[in-house]
């Protein structure tokens, strides 16, 4: 896994999301920014989002990234925790209630990377892949 300041930057992002529960695929295109800050890096994203065969829209989400021993803490913008991984384990369970929040991280490719989703819950079963390259 790249240290904390490798991900400094804009990436190129692309999303697929296969909604078993709807039905339907989902596609989202735009760009990842990590941006340096006292906290660690302020992570920005933005493009477009189309679901199924609805129009797209405009998407955006924000967290923070710092480095923790032996991995990196992501939180929430407002500073909620989210989710930690590390080099020697890629990924991370995060619980919202009812709902399963499943990522696993494949920096294998660097700087190709991606970031698999798998959540499930009572209301949610889908696979959310995102592919981040420079």
């Amino acid at each position: 896994m790249p240290e904390l300041a490798k991900f400094e930057g804009r990436w190129s992002l692309d999303r697929s999301i296969e909604d078993r529960r709807a039905g339907q695929t989902g596609r989202f295109e735009g760009d990842a920014v990590f941006d340096a800050s006292p906290d660690g890096l302020i992570y920005r994203e933005a493009g477009s989002l189309r679901l199924g065969q609805g129009p797209a829209m405009r998407s955006e989400r924000r967290y923070v990234w710092r480095e923790a021993s032996g991995g990196i803490a992501v939180t929430f913008e407002d500073g909620r925790p989210f989710h930690r991984f590390s080099d020697t384990a890629p990924e991370a369970l995060h619980l919202c209630g009812p709902d399963r929040y499943e990522v696993a991280y494949d920096f294998s490719g660097w700087p190709y990377w991606t970031a698999t989703w798998t959540v499930s819950g009572p209301a949610k079963d889908y696979t959310m892949t995102s592919r981040y390259r420079r």
